[in-house]
């Protein structure tokens, strides 16, 4: 998770006290789940997180893959496609009807959405987000 909290620009000024209790409560009231990856050695080496969602014309409660993170060294080695099919088993678990993700904002990261794709995934178009 420290190395994921390097990746991307999102993670400059977010306060990391308040981000961890949020993270608490999130996971004390089962409203979110992170997914780890381990190696034979029980190193972690990968994280999917998965929060819950409600929406009338979902049908209720749904999935949603906020946070998919691989080890570069581990890539291409099918983490991530084991990762997303834990995720698509703890839906179905739970009665879920969809598991959303947000796909690449350009299209020049025509990787991520051709492996979302290959696991079923079809993309719905594109999301909007206001910084508040």
């Amino acid at each position: 998770m420290a190395e994921l909290g390097q990746e991307g620009r999102e993670f400059a000024g977010i306060d990391r006290r308040r981000l961890q209790t949020d993270l608490r409560e999130n996971l004390r009231n089962h409203r979110f789940l992170a997914l780890l990856a381990k190696d034979a050695g029980d190193t972690p080496i990968g994280v999917l997180t998965l929060s819950v969602s409600f929406a009338l014309h979902a049908g209720g409660e749904y999935g949603v893959i906020d946070e998919i993170y691989v080890l570069p060294a581990q890539r291409n080695r099918g983490v991530g496609r084991k990762l997303v099919a834990e995720a698509t088993a703890v839906a179905k678990e739970r009665g879920w009807f969809r598991l959303d993700v947000t796909g690449p904002g350009n299209s020049a990261d025509r990787r991520v959405l051709h492996f979302y794709e290959q696991l079923g995934f079809g993309f719905t178009g594109s999301k909007l987000r206001l910084l508040l």
